[in-house]
């Protein structure tokens, strides 16, 4: 029968002794250590013996303070949370050395009020996307998601921490979550930014002794008018705001305003005429869901908004005006609301009413979110005068403002520290290269004339070389290796195969090839022209060959402004519309990599070949200047390399980068580049890579 009953202090003392032999001494003996274990329920003694052997066999004196340290943690932790602090500590011996995992060891008691903490946390990535639908449901213009140091609204997003464990479980931190994300939401529903003043906030803030004082008094006020229009027009919501926490009384001179702020026809005046009634009074403890404010971004991203929107409703009521018989000054458009305030405006053109296009019926209503009304200078069709604009803008513009992420698109990044991906952390858009109509196609072909007779020959021999099948059943010649063999097995005993022929075949290429150029300021000069003449000689070896290709460029500046250049599209022709952009192609800002490669790759996964091939020329790392560089860029260019695996894209590189061997491999496999080291041969290099590549 096994003997279950936990081991006494001499029993572990004697295994102990055997075990961390090599770290005990005369005067440093493993008593203490057992007679804390001793303490233990026999399954946690087990526990703490296993790990105490496996510790013993990497370092016996990281397993002596292991040992010495066992109970604690057993004490304050289950056995799971128990399990990852021990792994801890071998990952940071591993990386860092013993006596920084021994303070690792040591800090039993943040570790396991970290886990438990962890074990009541809710992360924006897990939640978000059940709080973008509940902010959909809820009315106004829609509100996208970002993380934030601290909870805010620039009335364009709703900024909410990566992490909420402030409460004791996981319920209640999810419920502060929503809360947080409504009561910013009714910042923006009911008034607390009017867009007929931007700056107002922070005009009132600058204009008192102490604006973060002021800032402080007007949001506590604030947050008093705005929790009663919640409970009258969301009461479900607000019982779920005053579970959070008790609330305090108020100090008996708020009272008379707090009665104010709290009725019906309350607005942001009377929040700012209670400003200067209590200025000098104490500001109560902010509750719990109340965020932060930040006038500043509100006044920005209001005034941005308010003159997109402007010129974009007289656009679109130039649009509808066009076809109509009305004569110039007869052309009137109006807005009729109800009384009642929310329901959407009426667009009348000459008295009569109109029903516009979901999208300008969104527009109007953002206006009147913002005004409360639609003004008559909005109202005046796009033309010739001083509101007059394009219909639509141009994309290298839409940078300016706070609209620069319309119509972008938007990738996530990995973050190798955090070991996870921030969410839609780039923004990325299309541009065309501008076409320059310069000589540069016909100089090339003139310069490489020898070159480009030998490609001519060689992808036309690609284009009508057979593949070789061997061990057929039948065929056009005889498999001698399979002959062989065969009489072997002959000889032995057994039947003679049936493959022993060979059979040649001409198969069909399927191919699909993406070039990533890189389009950074590093290529200024002879890189950007090699580039250009290497493009030229591939485009027209390519157009002998067949296969199907596409040409981007890439550069950017910042996570927020990542642009691709578009050369030439799969279904483009290799026209002169082509050779003139290629020419075009000039050096930009920087080289953010891991977007590009994703954007390139989604545009692949849309074709249909049998092989993907996604080639990337470039003259260095990744870099950027908002801290794109060094082990975090290597680490997401190559997670996006990863992905482009999983999805079959073969990705090959061809760099000039003398460093290119300290992280090439690491990021690309090392079969999968190659580094020219004379610039000037790269027209001569890339189209035999290429031939080997698809071969």
């Amino acid at each position: 029968m096994t003997d279950l009953r936990p081991f006494t202090a001499s029993e572990l003392e004697d295994w102990l002794d055997e075990e961390l032999d090599a770290a005990l001494s005369l005067r440093r003996t493993s008593r203490a250590a057992a007679a804390t274990l001793a303490q233990l329920a026999r399954d946690q003694q087990d526990f703490a013996r296993h790990w105490i052997a496996i510790i013993a066999k990497t370092n016996p004196e990281l397993a002596f303070h292991f040992a010495n340290r066992a109970a604690e943690g057993l004490k304050r932790m289950a056995v799971n949370d128990a399990e990852a602090w021990i792994i801890q500590a071998m990952d940071v011996y591993d990386k860092m050395g013993l006596y920084p995992a021994i303070t690792a060891l040591s800090e039993v008691e943040a570790f396991a009020a970290a886990r438990a903490q962890r074990a009541r946390a809710v992360t924006l990535e897990e939640v978000g996307p059940v709080l973008e639908l509940f902010l959909q449901a809820l009315s106004g213009r829609p509100l996208k998601l970002e993380t934030g140091e601290s909870a805010f609204t620039d009335t364009a997003r709703i900024y909410l921490p990566a992490v909420i464990a402030v409460l004791p479980t996981r319920a209640e931190n999810l419920r502060l979550y929503k809360v947080l994300a409504a009561h910013l939401w009714a910042q923006t529903w009911f008034g607390t930014f009017p867009g007929n003043h931007p700056t107002r906030l922070l005009e009132c803030c600058q204009s008192l002794p102490d604006p973060a004082y002021a800032r402080d008094l007007f949001h506590a006020l604030e947050t008093m008018r705005l929790d009663a229009c919640l409970a009258r027009e969301l009461p479900g919501l607000y019982r779920e705001l005053c579970a959070l926490e008790a609330r305090p009384p108020a100090p008996a001179s708020w009272r008379s305003w707090i009665a104010r702020l709290e009725a019906a026809g309350a607005t942001v005046d009377d929040t700012y005429q209670a400003v200067a009634a209590l200025y000098g009074e104490p500001v109560p403890r902010p509750r719990l869901y109340q965020g932060a404010l930040d006038p500043a971004a509100v006044a920005t991203a209001l005034a941005g908004r308010l003159e997109q929107e402007r010129a974009a409703l007289q656009n679109a009521l130039k649009t509808i005006l066009e076809g109509k018989t009305t004569a110039p000054d007869e052309r009137r458009f109006a807005v009729h609301r109800d009384e009642g305030g929310r329901q959407d405006p009426t667009l009348f053109l000459d008295g009569q009413a109109l029903v516009p296009p979901p999208d300008v019926r969104a527009l109007m209503q953002s206006i009147v979110q913002d005004l409360g009304d639609i003004p008559d200078e909005y109202l005046v069709a796009a033309g010739d005068g001083a509101y007059a604009r394009e219909n639509t803008r141009k994309p290298e513009d839409v940078w300016k403002g706070t609209y620069h992420e319309e119509g972008a698109f938007h990738y996530n990044e990995w973050d190798y520290k955090r070991q996870h991906y921030r969410k839609e952390w780039c923004v990325l858009r299309e541009l065309d290269v501008h076409p320059v109509n310069e000589p540069f196609v016909a100089e090339t072909l003139r310069k490489y004339a020898g070159l480009a007779a030998r490609l001519r020959k060689t992808f036309e021999a690609l284009r009508g070389e057979n593949a070789t099948q061997r061990r057929q059943k039948h065929g056009d010649d005889i498999d001698f290796d399979a002959l062989v063999q065969g009489f072997a097995e002959l000889r032995s005993g057994r039947e003679l195969p049936d493959g022993l022929f060979l059979r040649n075949r001409r198969f069909a290429r399927n191919i699909a090839v993406m070039f990533m150029v890189d389009m950074s300021g590093s290529t200024k000069g002879w890189i950007n022209d090699a580039e250009r003449e290497s493009l030229v000689l591939l485009c027209e070896a390519l157009e002998i060959l067949g296969d199907r290709y596409a040409i981007y460029g890439f550069s950017g500046i910042t996570r927020k402004r990542c642009e691709m250049y578009r050369v030439k599209r799969f279904e483009d022709p290799y026209d002169d519309r082509v050779r003139a952009r290629i020419t075009g192609m000039k050096p930009q800002d920087y080289t953010r990599m891991g977007v590009a490669i994703r954007h390139l790759c989604g545009l692949l996964n849309n074709v249909e070949a049998r092989t993907k091939l996604l080639i990337t020329l470039s003259d260095g790392k990744p870099d950027d200047y908002d801290g794109y560089r060094g082990e975090y860029g290597i680490e997401d260019t190559r997670q996006a390399l990863l992905e482009a695996k999983r999805d079959d894209i073969h990705a090959f590189c061809i760099t000039i980068d003398t460093d290119a061997r300290d992280y090439l491999p690491h990021m690309y496999g090392a079969a999968n580049y190659v580094q020219i080291d004379d610039v000037r041969k790269l027209p001569l290099k890339i189209s035999d890579i290429y031939r080997h590549l698809t071969s």
